[in-house]
């Protein structure tokens, strides 16, 4: 177990592959910790350096009070990789993780030198949708809206298998305030300007059964930087890694070969 000690806050995060390879940054979406990968990590190339991280607020890392701003959600991720050493990775961000992604795109690309945007959008939702969504978690607990997530998380067969209750678990045992915390950077986050100058290659992954980051949004996304990849993954949900762990693996070895990471 790694826990970096940034003064203050705590981030938990692990390193997976070969310590000297070509680094691969991991940013997990809002509700779940760094186990999403699990499944995706074996199918990788051998001799990459694989990086993931729990965001504040969620799996073991510190969960200050909120509400976070995505300029320090950023600036985790900054400074995580700092810490490491790291430069010129390939920084793959699943929906909050991949606003993490295209703000440090803009902010550093010496630490960046491509991106996967996974079920991701450089503008998520409305504000009043995340403010409705607050209230309910900080009225009823996450468990308030664990349902309703598993069905914009997963398709119906996914649903319908053990695995489902497990990141139902994960999602509702993340603590209030860290969910609340992310999902009001969120809220506040409008990249498309800052997005839209961004040249560095880029693969933007989709889920055909998404309900939360639906492919056209995720489309849209990926017409704003020029010559970025759009790829759907069929059957797949809000978490590709986790329903279609082998699709995923085979797009992102094509990225990664393609752009001379492996």
């Amino acid at each position: 177990m790694n826990i970096l000690d940034l003064g203050d806050l705590h981030l938990h995060w692990r390193e997976d592959g070969e310590p000297s390879g070509r680094p691969v940054v991991f940013a997990n979406s809002l509700g779940t910790d760094f186990r999403m990968w699990d499944k995706l990590i074996p199918r990788l190339p051998q001799g990459l350096r694989l990086i993931r991280y729990d965001l504040r607020g969620h799996g073991l890392s510190a969960c200050p009070t909120g509400p976070y701003s995505m300029g320090a959600l950023i600036r985790d991720a900054e400074r995580l990789l700092d810490a490491l050493k790291v430069r010129d990775c390939v920084f793959v961000g699943l929906s909050i993780g991949g606003l993490i992604a295209q703000g440090l795109a803009v902010k550093r690309l010496d630490l960046v030198r491509a991106m996967v945007l996974s079920n991701t959008a450089a503008k998520i939702g409305t504000a009043q949708m995340w403010s409705d969504r607050i209230a309910a978690i900080r009225a009823g607990g996450i468990e308030a809206i664990g349902d309703a997530m598993m069905e914009r998380w997963f398709s119906k067969t996914f649903r319908a298998t053990p695995e489902m209750r497990a990141y139902r678990n994960m999602l509702t045992r993340q603590p209030v305030e860290g969910y609340a915390g992310c999902a009001a950077a969120i809220s506040g986050t409008d990249f498309i300007t800052p997005t839209s100058g961004l040249t560095l290659p880029t693969l933007a992954i989709a889920g055909s059964e998404d309900g939360a980051t639906p492919p056209d949004l995720v489309r849209e996304t990926s017409d704003l930087i020029r010559g970025a990849r759009f790829h759907l993954i069929r059957g797949a949900g809000h978490l590709p890694p986790v329903d279609k762990p082998a699709d995923y693996a085979a797009v992102l070895t094509g990225f990664l070969t393609a752009i001379g990471h492996v």
